[in-house]
């Protein structure tokens, strides 16, 4: 797939010298053909044919991390949290000092 996306990006890359080179035609009309015919269109179609891959690879990734855990790179709340120690003052609510307020449960 990628010799396909080089050989794009040389006609197209062709094709903004034959604008520049040109006559009649300028250095912007070049730059424009350069995005809107290559760089614009390359990208999404990698972009799309790539979902496949990055999606096998989140689920790769998922299976290998344990359940309980979250993924890697995330701060869960819990973490960003200042933790109590053993001098901090306990407010009496079951919870650390530095916890924040736990979430209302809606009534079933």
């Amino acid at each position: 797939m990628h010799i396909v996306a080089l050989a794009w990006m040389f006609v197209v890359v062709l094709m903004a010298l034959a604008e520049a080179t040109s006559t009649q035609g300028t250095v912007l009309g070049a730059f424009f053909t350069l995005l809107l015919y290559g760089v614009l269109p390359l990208g999404l179609v990698l972009y799309l044919m790539g979902t496949p891959l990055r999606r096998r690879a989140r689920r790769a990734a998922e299976a290998r991390a344990p359940a309980d855990l979250p993924p890697e790179g995330s701060i869960g709340l819990i973490d960003a949290l200042p933790t109590a120690t053993s001098t901090a003052q306990s407010h009496g609510g079951g919870q650390p000092a530095g916890a924040a307020v736990p979430p209302e449960r809606k009534e079933p």
